[in-house]
């Protein structure tokens, strides 16, 4: 078959994080994160419902079926850290959850945490979570046993995929369904991968191909749901319409991203997964072309993606509201999964710039930097007043916890695993993605290869990287110029390199023979930029975002004072970088507009009549918003 893979991730075992901006997040998800949420499963019955039987449910009252996933983002995130900050706490907690899975599985290999009777199982994927939870589980495995070599909780969940196997297929007997919340299938990979098994290959392409094949499974599902007595609805009790479950057509014939937000790019993860790995270019292309129509039509400045609280889904091109934006930040992740995988296939730097905007905006503005308190929706402007505190997920100041806390363990996970998407192979040398001190020990040209960062990104400009082969060596070392840097120099050993001559799709190709010690110097060029909207996002028109390198800035009440929607950035209005000590990072400042207050009285509305006066401006990262109180926040700023 086809090789439709250029490059091979570097292991995170492999990669080592030494880093100004990223070790007190590291740090706080280790010693805060992830105690806190071992905590809060344990107090909500989350880490007892694997032991329930479906003859219990008289009396216990079951968790809601969304939890279920949970455990095994947060095992996951635990294997991650720990293999890197060995704690014997954590270590002890780990070990307990996978106990408590372990202990309630059934003995055919079944896995699902809420009370089901043995008829009941598998009668409602549309809507229930079996698939998804066991897809989790599955994610933890892998990295538990990748973290410590221990197999007994890989092995469970394998004998778990393999009842799902021999349930679930085209042969005769076998049900022809699929999850209603995709995820399974990128972790059925995942699984493959770790473990050479054949059969968990063929069963994750059967659940992306068998996606809204005629029979229509769902149809079919409801009505035996009905004859059964199962208790079956759709999320929006209205059967028939599966766009929310991007089950609305095959895959293959999908032109746009659809429905929820999250299960949408799990679903194309796992199609890109499986499209490698049986070097289906079809499958590929389709996913290139939901990419293109998810980045170019349907995506936020921050990286952010799902633009409705209703549903948590995609709306329609263009769509990005900003005060009722949902962004979730598990979808926000799940976009960093996909970019990440796309750039392993072509090798482009479009994804690398996605992956990075998501990381360092969408994702990391959903935790607090105390690592206590998360986003679960991401807003690009918020009002207090307005009355959203009334739901919990969307939220103008972080919560410690969600009634569906199915962003906090995600997060958690990829902050423990940022290391993983830093670096590539390729047949000929090393691919750098994302700029972070530390290091990296990869498989080149025939030996192991250690490359050093030093930098202060992404305040500064500056990187810094020493190449040391073992021997002297011939290879390549491709370094990204971000879409956002209009001025790029390059040094290797002190001399000069003309970037023009050697980037292709955004990298940075230096081909050369190695030897210890060599220093390259990347510097890249950080202007404030004043970004704007396509004018078909009706909501931006007349404003823009203020963006350094890849940090997205916003506005907040405790800088600016209220009303931040009546400040006004004119064109000619000089914007100033400079660090702020006391909030570790760089802001942005300038001299602004303001309409005078007075006079209005009880008016409500006037002839135009009002002057401005000057006001200041001042501008923080958006990831950083409300960890400094609540408030009022605005991304995109009238420039009249």
């Amino acid at each position: 078959m086809p090789n439709l893979k250029k490059l091979t991730p570097v292991a995170w075992t492999q990669v080592d994080v030494d880093d100004a901006f990223w070790n007190p997040r590291i740090h706080a998800n280790r010693t805060v994160t992830l105690p806190l949420e071992y905590a809060l499963n344990k107090k909500n019955g989350v880490l007892d419902a694997y032991q329930w039987d479906w003859w219990d449910l008289a009396k216990s009252k079951p968790p809601w079926h969304i939890w279920v996933g949970d455990l095994g983002k947060w095992i996951e995130a635990a294997s991650y850290s720990l293999a890197k900050h060995p704690d014997a706490a954590v270590a002890t907690q780990m070990d307990d959850v996978i106990s408590r899975i372990i202990k309630g599985q059934k003995e055919d290999g079944y896995i699902y945490p809420n009370p089901l009777p043995k008829s009941w199982r598998w009668a409602n994927l549309v809507s229930w979570h079996e698939f998804y939870e066991v897809g989790h589980d599955i994610e933890g495995a892998v990295a538990h046993y990748q973290a410590t070599g221990q197999r007994h909780f890989l092995d469970a969940v394998c004998r778990c995929a393999d009842l799902m196997e021999a349930n679930f297929g085209t042969e005769p007997g076998k049900k022809r369904g699929y999850d209603g919340h995709p995820e399974i299938e990128l972790a059925m990979m995942k699984l493959y991968r770790a473990t050479g098994e054949p059969r968990y290959l063929k069963l994750a392409k059967f659940f992306v191909d068998e996606r809204r094949r005629e029979p229509n499974y769902f149809a079919l599902e409801a009505q035996a749901a009905t004859r059964a007595g199962v208790p079956l609805t759709t999320w929006d009790g209205k059967p028939g319409d599966y766009h929310y479950y991007q089950a609305h057509k095959p895959l293959r014939q999908q032109e746009q991203a659809v429905g929820h937000a999250v299960r949408a790019l799990y679903l194309y993860s796992g199609a890109v997964d499986v499209a490698v790995e049986t070097g289906d270019g079809e499958l590929l292309a389709t996913c290139r072309r939901l990419w293109k129509n998810l980045t170019r039509r349907r995506m936020y400045v921050i990286g952010g993606v799902g633009s409705s609280q209703h549903g948590e889904a995609f709306t329609f091109d263009y769509d990005l509201p900003n005060e009722t934006a949902y962004a979730e930040t598990c979808a926000n992740i799940a976009l960093v999964f996909l970019a990440h995988r796309l750039l392993q296939v072509d090798a482009d730097g479009e994804y690398a710039d996605v992956m990075e905007r998501a990381i360092y905006n969408g994702v990391l503005s959903g935790i607090s930097l105390d690592g206590r308190r998360f986003f679960y929706a991401n807003h690009l402007a918020a009002f207090p007043a307005s009355g959203s505190d009334k739901f919990d997920a969307v939220a103008t100041s972080r919560r410690e916890w969600f009634g569906c806390a199915c962003c906090p363990p995600n997060i958690a996970r990829l902050i423990a695993s940022i290391g993983q998407y830093a670096y590539s192979t390729s047949a000929t040398g090393l691919y750098v993605h994302l700029y972070m001190g530390g290091s990296v020990h990869a498989q080149i040209a025939g030996q192991t290869v250690t490359v050093r960062q030093q930098t202060q990104y992404p305040w500064k400009e500056t990187v810094r990287l020493s190449v040391d082969p073992q021997t002297p060596a011939t290879f390549d070392l491709l370094l990204r110029i971000p879409g956002w840097c209009r001025r790029a120099t390059l040094k290797v050993n002190g001399k000069a390199v003309a970037l023009k001559n050697i980037t292709r799709k955004s990298y940075a190709r230096i081909h050369r023979q190695w030897s210890q010690g060599d220093q390259v110097e990347l510097t890249l060029s950080m202007l404030v930029q004043r970004i704007e909207a396509n004018p078909n996002v009706r909501m931006d028109c007349g404003k823009v975002a203020l963006q350094r390198g890849p940090v997205v800035y916003c506005l907040e009440e405790i800088d600016n004072g209220k009303n931040l929607a009546d400040l006004a950035l004119p064109r000619q209005a000089k914007l100033s970088a400079a660090f702020d000590k006391k909030l570790s990072a760089t802001v942005i400042t300038a001299k602004a507009l303001r309409r005078q207050p007075a006079g209005w009285g009880d008016t409500l509305y006037r002839p135009a009549q009002s002057a401005t006066h000057p006001a200041a401006l001042r501008a923080v990262p958006y990831c950083l918003w409300n960890n400094r109180g609540d408030g009022e926040m605005l991304v995109w700023i009238r420039q009249p």
